[in-house]
């Protein structure tokens, strides 16, 4: 089992469109068994948008097998104030 600290099968989620990201999933998922889907912040919405997109509409044999959400805490190199960000990790795996 593969771990999310390597970033191969990994898509970051950003400020791109949806399509974007159902392709780099594609993409993934012809040389991986599991994809890691993370976003931060207001990308997050996005992540739960491309990963039902993909499950439903492109890779009907994938299913979505763990969601984890967590709190960072960033340092601003500006202010040196900590803001808490939240990061969406979203698992999805081939059946079988």
């Amino acid at each position: 089992m593969s771990t999310q600290e390597d970033t191969q099968n990994c898509v970051f989620i950003g400020k791109k469109p949806n399509k974007n990201y159902v392709f780099a999933v594609q993409t993934q998922a012809q040389s991986h068994n599991e994809i890691f889907i993370k976003a931060r912040g207001k990308s997050i919405s996005h992540a739960v948008d491309v990963a039902l997109i993909v499950t439903h509409r492109f890779l009907t044999d994938w299913e979505i097998k763990d969601m984890q959400a967590i709190t960072e805490e960033i340092k601003s190199k500006e202010t040196d104030k900590i803001d808490r960000v939240s990061t969406l990790t979203i698992t999805i795996r081939k059946n079988g």
